[in-house]
């Protein structure tokens, strides 16, 4: 068996009277700021566009370029704060749209609806009936 050990080189051990997982689950609430931010601030595309400009500059064929292309968008990195801040601040018409991209999750039966918390409903519905509400 292996032993933890601490910084200090003593041996580490846990509280085993402590519950591993908690099965209290509640969504974060978030503040909204009273600041707006520039649409430039809710994404870092640097590693992205050094991709691109890579898979522009070489020799492959268009097609393997805008498949390569679409690949190196998955390394954008969003700032969902700051998404928050923006869709706090912003209409209706691009609130819903950010919703159905699941930029942010107002209305969970909504996100059950668009499939981004299927796997979660999955296992609540399993949970309750192992072990009732």
């Amino acid at each position: 068996m292996l032993k933890q050990i601490n910084l200090f080189g003593t041996e580490f051990k846990p509280d085993e009277n402590l519950e591993k997982y908690s099965t209290k689950i509640e969504a974060p609430i978030y503040e909204p700021k009273n600041i707006k931010p520039h649409l430039l601030e809710l994404c870092d595309r640097s590693k992205t566009n050094r991709l691109i400009k890579e898979i522009e500059s070489s020799p492959l064929d268009e097609e393997e370029k805008t498949f390569l292309i679409d690949a190196a968008k998955r390394h954008n990195v969003f700032n969902y704060e700051k998404i928050a801040d923006y869709y706090a601040h912003s209409n209706s018409d691009i609130q819903q749209l950010m919703e159905r991209s699941g930029l942010v999750i107002i209305d969970f039966n909504k996100a059950i609806e668009y499939g981004y918390v299927k796997l979660c409903d999955e296992i609540r519905k399993q949970y309750l009936e192992q072990y009732g509400e």
